[in-house]
């Protein structure tokens, strides 16, 4: 299993992230290459990242603007660290992530300044033709997931509501405190990582913090969430949560989604959700779930297969 934490940063690094965009062409697989103006390379898709954005929306928004096709992402496949001039470091976080039939034909890419050519290879070919030794190592921790038949995949995300009003500055019940201002830009600022990963359905704690905390993605996504107090803090202190009937429900379902809860109850639907897909416990469990307010875990599992285990967790915090 890959575990990623992707939060605290270098500040003498450049960050970028990017993706190994694939696709099946008569059950063949291939990957897209760009053939850049400038240097004259053939290379993975990838960009730095823009003031304020978390990494994910850095690879998907680059995607996007190299080559016209909007993806989701998939499974992490690792990073790439080079110096640049003078001596500062560049890493790159790369992710999998399919380019659908109606992705591609809604593609408006033209030869430009920046990119001259796409191109769909063979993952032969793409060894043979890619200019960096770093981007080969990318493509060796792909061809790991092909080789593994876990290429296809789809995403349960486990959310921490948003900052909000303390308990001792409320005099109301717990259950509805709202959201601080400095919550509220949080829960803004993650829209765009969230909607990164394909969410769809979004299932929320009743209690305010929590519906506060996804009001802004379900507005993003015109989809209306799904509140309940089966993973609220007031059930779960209560013994009436139901982390079991929740998260086995999302597993069988097999589509992307989205779970926003509370500090104590993050623990049991991560541990549920390893119980129910038959990944072994460990120490990842307690690092996936002991999230800060506004972070998020993502976890993969096989869109064929979600019982043969977490193919991979990571971990996003918003610098806000």
């Amino acid at each position: 299993m890959i575990t990623t934490a992707l939060g605290m940063r270098d500040d003498k690094a450049v960050y970028a992230a990017g993706a190994v965009v694939w696709r099946l062409v008569e059950g063949k697989l291939r990957v897209l290459l760009i053939h850049r103006t400038k240097y004259r390379d053939v290379t993975l898709p990838k960009g730095k990242v823009d003031p304020g954005e978390m990494l994910a929306q850095t690879a998907v928004r680059e995607v996007h603007e190299e080559t016209g096709i909007r993806v989701f992402l998939g499974v992490p496949v690792g990073v790439s660290r080079y110096f640049m001039r003078p001596k500062r470091q560049k890493v790159v976080h790369y992710w999998a992530a399919e380019a659908t039939d109606e992705a591609i034909r809604s593609s408006t890419f033209v030869p430009n300044s920046e990119i001259a050519a796409l191109e769909w290879v063979s993952l032969k070919k793409a060894r043979k033709c890619l200019s960096y030794p770093v981007d080969l190592e990318i493509l060796d921790e792909f061809e790991r997931l092909v080789d593994d038949g876990v290429l296809r995949t789809f995403p349960i995300i486990v959310l921490r509501h948003a900052k909000a009003i303390g308990r001792s500055d409320w005099e109301m019940s717990d259950a509805s405190r709202p959201l601080t201002e400095r919550g509220k830009k949080q829960a803004a600022a993650i829209v765009a990582p969230l909607r990164a990963f394909g969410v769809r359905k979004i299932i929320t704690s009743d209690a305010v913090r929590c519906v506060e905390t996804i009001t802004p993605l379900a507005k993003a996504l015109d989809r209306k969430p799904v509140e309940t107090e089966r993973i609220s803090q007031d059930a779960w202190e209560e013994g009436r949560s139901d982390a079991r009937a929740v998260i086995g429900k999302r597993v069988r379902s097999g589509k992307p989604a989205l779970l926003c809860s509370h500090g104590p109850v993050l623990p049991d639907l991560l541990t549920e959700l390893a119980l129910a897909t038959g990944t072994m416990h460990g120490s990842y469990l307690g690092s996936a779930s002991a999230l800060e307010v506004a972070a998020f875990s993502v976890a993969h599992l096989s869109a064929t297969n979600p019982g043969s285990g977490i193919i991979s967790i990571e971990t996003h915090v918003p610098k806000l």
